[in-house]
């Protein structure tokens, strides 16, 4: 499944729609007003929170958590320590083991795998001509709540950096 996804997700109070393929709603990004730090919550298109991401406030290297719907934290969205390519982040699971984030970030043209290589999402910006916008496409059977709030992350911490 393919969605588009509009760039810069943490506005202050901006709250819009994920599209599917088809330009059906999938999920609203809900931005988070009056936070000390970036706060928003990724809700299905009945209401149902999918994620809740949040910035991680005063560490060494710029990271963001993914919490699920009961406040568990399930993955981060860290820089690396040592980057001497593009891939500058990783992806932590909570439960172990890490996602890893290959290729060009600033121009949107990248990927998520798991640890055994296998591509999980792809990420770019050349599926559509729309100004401010990359899809995100999802591989069947992959967390799709998970993977979208990584490419949020990606996008805000590459964003923030710039």
């Amino acid at each position: 499944m393919r969605y588009l996804v509009r760039e810069k997700l943490f506005a202050v109070g901006d709250d819009y729609w994920i599209e599917d393929d088809r330009g059906h709603k999938a999920y609203l990004v809900d931005g988070k007003v009056l936070r000390l730090r970036h706060t928003f919550e990724l809700k299905d298109a009945h209401g149902n929170v999918v994620a809740v991401v949040k910035e991680k406030m005063l560490t060494v290297r710029d990271a963001m958590k993914i919490e699920d719907a009961h406040g568990d934290v399930v993955a981060t969205v860290r820089e690396k320590l040592f980057t001497p390519f593009r891939d500058k982040y990783l992806v932590e699971l909570a439960h172990g083991g890490e996602l890893k984030i290959h290729g060009d970030l600033i121009d949107k043209d990248y990927r998520i795998e798991n640890h055994h290589g296998d591509e999980l999402a792809r990420i770019s910006r050349k599926w559509f001509r729309i100004r401010d916008t990359y899809g995100v496409e999802i591989a069947d059977g992959a967390d799709t709540g998970l993977l979208l709030a990584i490419a949020a992350c990606v996008d805000h911490l590459v964003h923030e950096e710039e």
